[in-house]
């Protein structure tokens, strides 16, 4: 008869065997992450330029507590691709400079972690310490231009979108290779647009406002019409100079104008930007040039304007042009309007072969998506894609510079769709109950333009390789 012991000790052993075969079909559980060896690279790579000290995000990001704090944060904004902010398509259009963004295994790891009660881990297995750089990052400026007066933003209240004059007072031209921006209080700057001006009618607006500058939200001010246009900073950005032989062209005499976006954190804040130019000892050779993409305006609209223009005896203003252009009717979750640059009053292919070095997308709070893209000269009318934003967002707009110019031929032209919802269910639709909305500058109105910069490619320069037309 077998003892008691032994059937013990032999079923045992049978479990623990069956239990090895069942287990040989389910993978091993990884070991959790832990903050030191799998997060803080994260947080690092894609967080920490503007969540720590002195910088705009309302909470820093550089130690474990302060990451353990904000652990189910963390894993609500990224799940929803919220943070960090990046609007443009990771895969349509670009590659462009300084892309942000967590991929689904980043994602994941900070999910784990905060689903696994945030263990820290070993400090020895952290990545070096982020180093942050210094006031001026591309090295000391050849001029810095300051504000004339400090601006003191209020702790609460709407944004304010002001405009500043810094005066150059070069006599000849000079040419600019590159700008950086220094905030005073990074805190409540929350993006800078820089352009030049030759007419002098900012300082004419900048006099008539008892204040610093002066206000003006969609554009460099009443009657403006600016020069090329700078790189512009937004929160996180990198300075970086322009591409070999590229920059800027700014004439005698002119002035920069800054339009600086002040965003109230509920605590009061004096602001003097800085602007550090970089320029070149001698001529470049390939100026970066402005242009736009508008709204089609359909046959029977241009000559109204035709004779409109005739009848007040001056070209019309861009409000007066696309006021009846661009109409959302009210409770509309789904308008679409479709631009060109390559017919109508305001377009033509290109002339000469260039590349594209920027593309800025621009409309206002009701803004839905936007798509743009490049259509060639060929048989096929082959379709280059150049930017896809899906989920608008006025507060994260920018510029979007090319890591690679784009070549385009000779008679090539852009196409752009913008799409928008002026719904009662849109959170931030600024009419409520919504009306029709038409063109203007205006905050509580829309606009729809695509901004981009180029330069004229040199004659002998490769052919293009355009991209596969999307489906």
């Amino acid at each position: 008869m077998m003892k008691f012991g032994t059937m013990v000790a032999g079923r045992s052993l049978a479990l623990l065997l069956f239990g090895l075969i069942l287990g040989l079909g389910s993978p091993v559980r990884a070991e959790s992450p832990t903050y030191y060896r799998d997060v803080v690279g994260i947080l690092q790579k894609n967080c920490q330029d503007c969540h720590r000290d002195g910088q705009i995000a309302p909470f820093s990001l550089l130690t474990y507590q302060q990451a353990k704090k904000r652990a189910g944060d963390l894993v609500e904004v990224t799940s929803k691709r919220y943070m960090p902010p990046w609007q443009a398509s990771t895969t349509y259009g670009g590659p462009f400079h300084d892309q942000r963004g967590l991929g689904d295994a980043e994602i994941a790891t900070l999910r784990e972690w905060a689903e696994g009660g945030c263990p820290e881990g070993n400090p020895a297995d952290a990545p070096p310490p982020r180093e942050f750089a210094g006031d001026w990052p591309l090295g000391p400026p050849d001029l810095i231009l300051s504000m004339a007066e400090s601006f003191e933003v209020p702790a609460n209240g709407a944004d304010r979108f002001r405009i500043f004059v810094l005066k150059t007072d070069f006599p000849d031209t000079r040419w600019i290779k590159g700008v950086d921006y220094k905030p005073g209080s990074r805190k409540v700057v929350h993006h800078i647009f820089g352009a030049i001006d030759t007419s002098g009618l900012g300082l004419k607006l900048d006099a008539a406002d008892p204040g610093p500058g002066f206000e003006s939200e969609y554009d460099f001010g009443e009657g403006i019409s600016v020069g090329p246009s700078l790189p512009i900073y937004t929160s996180g950005s990198r300075p970086r100079f322009a591409p070999e032989g590229m920059g800027y062209v700014l004439p005698p005499k002119a002035d920069i104008l800054i339009q600086v976006h002040y965003h109230p954190t509920g605590k009061a804040a004096v602001d003097r930007t800085e602007v550090g130019l970089y320029l070149s000892d001698k001529p470049l050779p390939k100026p970066i040039r402005p242009s736009f993409a508008f709204p089609e305006i359909p046959k029977v609209q241009e000559a109204k304007l035709v004779e409109r223009s005739k009848a007040v005896g001056r070209d019309l203003t861009m409000n007066e042009m696309f006021e009846d252009v661009l109409v959302i009717p009210a409770d509309e979750p789904n308008y679409v309007i479709k631009g060109t640059s390559g017919s109508g009053m305001l377009g033509r292919p290109f002339s000469r072969e260039i590349l594209l070095t920027s593309v800025t997308p621009h409309m206002h709070w009701r803004g839905k998506s936007f798509e743009m893209h490049a259509v060639l000269p060929d048989e096929k009318q082959t379709q280059v894609p150049l930017i896809k934003i899906d989920r608008w967002d006025f507060n994260w707009q920018g510029s979007y510079y090319f890591l690679n110019p784009v070549k385009l031929p000779k008679g090539s032209y852009f196409e752009f769709t913008g799409r928008f919802d002026n719904s009662a269910s849109n959170p931030v639709n600024p009419i409520q109950p919504p009306k029709v909305v038409h063109w203007n500058n205006r905050g509580d109105d829309e606009m729809c333009v695509a901004a981009y910069q180029y330069i004229v490619a040199e004659a002998n320069a490769a052919p293009p390789k355009p991209q596969a037309k999307p489906d």
